[in-house]
């Protein structure tokens, strides 16, 4: 299996442009697929000095719906126009950061709704044998506290975002499987109980942000990033993460995990 990651925020191959956003390259026994698309076209023009060409990807999956995951769909989609396209329905609402300066809206483009690849779902969906999709994710373990700054705009105003419309891929490989997820804005460890639920088991691997990033921590907020690395350091699971977890927090999380948590940066491979 091949697993590129083609934006991240983080400089790493030379060559490669980095921006606030995520996406990943896979390919696998049957597909070749995106996950997440960043924020901007760039994540195209990575992929080119990587080698990889994006007409040959069927499928793409949008983790969420925000828009530094999903701002190079458009671009994409003129160049390919025969890859499916992945979404929860509830990622194409009104998604906003609130801030001291006031609010900003941080969902997709809505053109991307009328695009004709696109398929809407409403909760889990197994696409074949490879890949699946989950939600349903209800657990409030460690939940990352500015998440409280993201709402969603619907008739009543402004209200807190549930990430009702955050979903996770699952791919399996033979007996491997391996767990996806854009920034765990429902918590790492509450996805990790719903895949349990699931699955069975604990992913061979993971690939996320972690979402917890901050430009102050808390006793309390340090205490929570070392006690999620504490039960990950349980798990047989090797982790991938970057974008939105922090310098510091993957720091405080390396002491505890060591060679099971890696972090990811801009261009590079992820080698299984």
């Amino acid at each position: 299996m091949i697993i590129l990651n083609l934006m991240e925020d983080t400089p790493g191959r030379e060559g490669c442009l980095k921006e606030h956003g995520l996406s990943f390259y896979i390919e696998t026994d049957k597909h070749k697929l995106l996950m997440d698309t960043g924020a901007t076209d760039a994540f195209l023009k990575n992929a080119k000095v990587l080698g990889v060409d994006l007409g040959q990807v069927d499928t793409v999956i949008l983790s969420h719906g925000h828009y530094d995951h999903s701002g190079g769909i458009l671009p994409f989609a003129e160049r390919n126009t025969a890859a499916r396209i992945y979404m929860q329905r509830s990622a194409g609402a009104d998604y906003y950061s609130i801030r001291d300066s006031g609010e900003t809206y941080i969902g997709i483009d809505k053109r991307i709704l009328t695009l004709p690849q696109v398929e809407m779902l409403d909760g889990d969906c197994r696409m074949d044998e490879e890949l699946s999709l989950f939600t349903g994710i209800t657990g409030r373990r460690f939940r990352a506290k500015s998440n409280l700054r993201l709402k969603r705009r619907d008739g009543n105003g402004l209200m807190q975002d549930d990430f009702a419309h955050e979903q996770c891929l699952v791919i399996t490989q033979g007996e491997r499987r391996m767990l996806l997820s854009g920034c765990a804005h429902n918590g790492i460890l509450n996805i990790l109980d719903r895949y349990q639920e699931l699955y069975g088991k604990a992913p061979d691997v993971v690939i996320s942000g972690f979402h917890m990033i901050q430009k102050e921590y808390a006793a309390e907020d340090i205490e929570a990033i070392r006690s999620t690395a504490r039960e990950l350091s349980r798990l047989n699971t090797l982790f991938y993460t970057g974008h939105c977890t922090g310098k510091e927090a993957y720091g405080m999380m390396k002491e505890i995990m060591g060679e099971q948590l890696e972090e990811i940066h801009c261009g590079e491979a992820i080698t299984l």
